[in-house]
């Protein structure tokens, strides 16, 4: 047990990068945590951190050897979890990452939290592909085609990309007919904040002029400001239509190029296909399931 507590020690600094954080997280002195890393290393006979004054930092062997401590240690947890009666009600913390565009289903989120009060959710808003069991995370919800195939995914639901203007601004500008049309428009663009790349809009196949070409009154890398940009009269946006339902049935919003737009996003929630299947998890998954794309 001793050689455990030494391996979850490590995982620990692993992730926090301090050994004061860690000792304040066990109720232990820094000191006795540098210790103990110390003699894990020499047990090693290799060096597992780079240490400086203010964080400490994996070397190649750490690296590796964390990838083993963190099957060890779920491997320990999954047999505590099935031998212990009290894992009938699901309990302890969830580490989750979720798009950016994940604000948006934030309701459903507390509502979950309030019909299992003893699970800790920890959230991630973070547009970028994290490495779901490098970085710990019992599950992510992602959207696009899963590409890994160590992770076992369901589909949570599906939205559409639409072009939008106010009224106001499309009664001064007018309303597009095709793409090329936007050439004479005000755009106003999302970029992400994870490859600091433009959001291509689902119509720009269909245009002969490069989306490029596209006069862009304002860039945005957060969606609520781009919304209200789009309410404001600024241009035309690239909206989720999840995110502007009622603005588009009471008119405040109003569709454009619906013809030239076949966009459909799948949002998937993944999580690692090794992990032992702990009853917080299978009810986080079963719940988003059932819920996420709900109003």
């Amino acid at each position: 047990m001793d050689n455990l507590s030494v391996l979850e020690i490590f995982v620990r600094i692993s992730e926090a990068r301090n050994f004061t954080t860690v000792g304040n997280q066990l109720g232990i002195s820094s000191s006795a945590i540098s210790k103990a890393i110390a003699r894990l290393e020499e047990r090693l006979r290799v060096r597992l951190f780079h240490r400086s004054t203010r964080i400490v930092t994996l070397t190649p062997e750490g690296t590796l050897f964390l990838k083993r401590c963190r099957r060890i240690l779920d491997e320990i947890e999954a047999a505590k979890n099935e031998l212990s009666e009290s894992q009938l009600l699901p309990y302890g913390k969830l580490k989750v990452s979720i798009p950016s565009i994940g604000a948006l289903f934030m309701p459903q989120f507390v509502k979950f939290s309030q019909q299992y009060p003893d699970i800790e959710l920890e959230i991630d808003s973070n547009d970028a592909m994290v490495d779901l069991i490098e970085e710990g995370f019992d599950a992510v919800i992602r959207i696009g085609e899963l590409t890994d195939s160590r992770l076992m995914a369901r589909v949570l639901g599906s939205y559409k990309r639409i072009l939008v203007g106010s009224p106001d601004y499309l009664l001064k500008a007018g309303i597009p007919e095709k793409p090329e049309d936007l050439i004479k428009h005000t755009c106003i663009m999302y970029r992400y904040k994870s490859t600091g790349k433009l959001d291509i809009w689902p119509t720009s196949q269909h245009s002969q002029i490069l989306q490029t070409e596209w006069p862009t009154r304002m860039v945005i890398n957060t969606l609520e400001p781009l919304i209200c940009c789009a309410e404001n009269g600024l241009g035309i946006a690239c909206i989720p239509d999840l995110s502007i339902h009622s603005q588009v049935n009471t008119g405040k919003l109003i569709t454009v190029l619906d013809d030239f737009n076949n966009d459909i996003t799948t949002c998937r929630v993944l999580w690692p296909s090794g992990k032992y299947l702990s009853p917080k998890l299978r009810v986080f998954i079963d719940f988003m399931v059932e819920n996420l794309f709900k109003n």
